[in-house]
């Protein structure tokens, strides 16, 4: 353990002097964390004729719960914005593998660390969890900001309730630390085929389409949302993580890195 929280060190220590990591952790968080709020702030005060536009299917839902304009608009626009909170523990780690894995391979500081007695098990876990850590620590810290804005800023406590469904603990607690390991395990991949760190950020972001289709999937009422959807995403992305972990220890071979990360 004290390895792994030496290389952790590391990882942060090289990782955060970069403006690009830097801005990715702190800013997206914050960008995603008021996008809602401004939503909601827009939406308290708004005339029945704006819900001429919201999809038939989730207008029918707000006309037999007796929801006001302000609590139908609320209550269906910002839990549509909420999922891009899954994008966080997506972006994040990439951005920060890419400088710590890719980094090392493109200034040739990676062989050296091989050389010490730190485990190949080790310097995987190590680097991963310098990834996965601030990831989810973003994640969870701009959701629980958002929650108590959303406190203040929402039509009714039957809107705010919606915030506090177990659809977003599931997707908090379950799918968000799913996504990093997705994320970090795709960065490893990556770093086996390019050596440049912003080419392997620009390719590990593809990963963010999945979540962009369900995103713009829900807006149009194609997708819905609610705690089975979360639940299903959430076993397929463990599926999905057990393959690329597979994977990604494969590639991630002294013997391989040594001969084959050029």
């Amino acid at each position: 353990m004290e390895r792994i929280k030496t290389l952790i060190d590391k990882e942060w220590a090289e990782a955060f002097k970069n403006k690009m990591v830097l801005g990715t952790v702190v800013f997206m968080p914050i960008i995603f964390m008021v996008l809602p709020l401004f939503q909601m702030a827009l939406m308290r005060n708004i005339p029945a004729a704006e819900l001429n536009d919201m999809p038939a299917a989730i207008l029918s839902v707000c006309q037999l719960q007796n929801f006001s304009p302000s609590e139908c608009m609320q209550g269906w626009l910002v839990n549509q914005f909420l999922l891009l909170f899954l994008l966080i523990p997506l972006a994040v780690p990439v951005t920060i593998a890419s400088y710590s894995i890719v980094g090392e391979k493109s200034t040739r500081s990676l062989e050296p660390l091989l050389a010490t007695p730190t485990s190949t098990t080790e310097i995987i876990i190590g680097k991963a969890l310098a990834s996965v850590i601030p990831a989810i620590g973003a994640t969870w810290l701009a959701f629980a900001i958002f929650l108590i804005g959303a406190r203040f800023l929402a039509a009714s406590d039957r809107v705010y309730a919606l915030f506090l469904s177990p659809m977003w603990f599931v997707a908090m607690l379950v799918v968000a630390p799913l996504f990093t390991v997705l994320s970090v395990n795709v960065a490893i991949i990556i770093s086996s085929r390019v050596s440049d760190p912003r080419a392997a950020e620009q390719i590990g972001m593809l990963v963010m389409l999945p979540i962009m289709a369900i995103f713009f999937g829900a807006i149009f009422g194609l997708i819905p949302l609610n705690t089975t959807t979360m639940m299903l995403l959430g076993a397929i992305t463990f599926l999905v993580d057990v393959g690329l972990v597979m994977l990604g220890v494969k590639l991630f071979q002294r013997e391989t890195i040594l001969t084959q990360w050029k």
